[in-house]
């Protein structure tokens, strides 16, 4: 099951460096200032987090768990929700024209409901699992846990194009939870407490955010699981990140690394 997988390649892959010159542009590196810690759903397996019009909304996933959420952004209460049946795996989610898209991870299934009724308006098939789910405002943009992405058109969920995504040369694999941030892609590296900043156009990292350390120890308990969730409110510029079954929540600002 994906909640006990822990990729091991990437304690070489994804080395924390000073910026240097990849696939011809430079990469940069970033540790993390805390601004605000909030609380968070701790039973909650967050899959997908975003903000629409000043609300935070997060998809949870596991099998007989799996659920969409309305979350009071101050206090971590769930203040509306869709639980999904037992034989679905939710994953990311995010709007675009007023519909909700909630991808399965083994089921090959995108949920479409209209956002202001969350009334189910139907589903779209697709090939390979479905990891991380976001927008750039016309397209919907997928991971699926290798190092594609795929851009998609949002009435049918054909793929329009893909890219994949490298540092330093080499493939990063296991692109999970995505979030879109002022014309860049951020994907969480599952298994890993790093965010890569990825160029939509050419799927080159153009920066790397190291979150170690960002839950306490004395949160870390044999229930926490990674660090997973990404979500950019526009309207204070603000990010925020957790992890699967964490009992917070972080507003951050980036160090970069000289």
């Amino acid at each position: 099951m994906k909640a006990l997988f822990r990729p091991l390649l990437f304690a070489c892959l994804l080395l924390i460096l000073p910026a240097c010159k990849a696939d011809g542009q430079t990469v940069k590196t970033y540790g993390y200032k805390v601004e605000e810690v909030l609380p968070h759903d701790a039973g909650s397996y967050t899959q997908g987090l975003f903000f629409e019009n000043g609300v935070l909304f997060e998809s949870a996933g596991q099998y007989g768990q799996s659920s969409f959420r309305q979350v009071d952004l101050k206090s971590g209460r769930v203040e509306r929700r869709i639980d999904f049946d037992r034989k679905y795996f939710v994953e990311g989610s995010c709007v675009l024209n007023g519909r909700l898209y909630i991808l399965t991870w083994q089921e090959h299934e995108c949920f479409v409901y209209d956002f202001k009724t969350w009334q189910k308006l139907g589903s779209h098939r697709y090939q390979g699992e479905g990891w991380g789910l976001t927008t750039d405002g016309q397209q919907l943009i997928m991971s699926n846990g290798t190092s594609e992405i795929t851009f998609r058109d949002p009435q049918t969920f054909q793929v329009k194009r893909s890219i994949t995504v490298t540092l330093r040369g080499q493939k990063v694999l296991y692109l999970n939870e995505l979030e879109y941030i002022k014309g860049e892609i951020w994907a969480n590296v599952y298994g890993t407490d790093q965010i890569v900043r990825i160029d939509p156009a050419t799927g080159f990292v153009k920066g790397v955010i190291n979150l170690k350390g960002i839950l306490p120890a004395q949160y870390r308990t044999a229930g926490i699981d990674v660090l997973n969730g990404i979500a950019f409110e526009p309207g204070s510029g603000a990010v925020y990140v957790t992890g699967k079954y964490w009992p917070k929540m972080y507003r951050i600002t980036l160090v970069e690394k000289k």
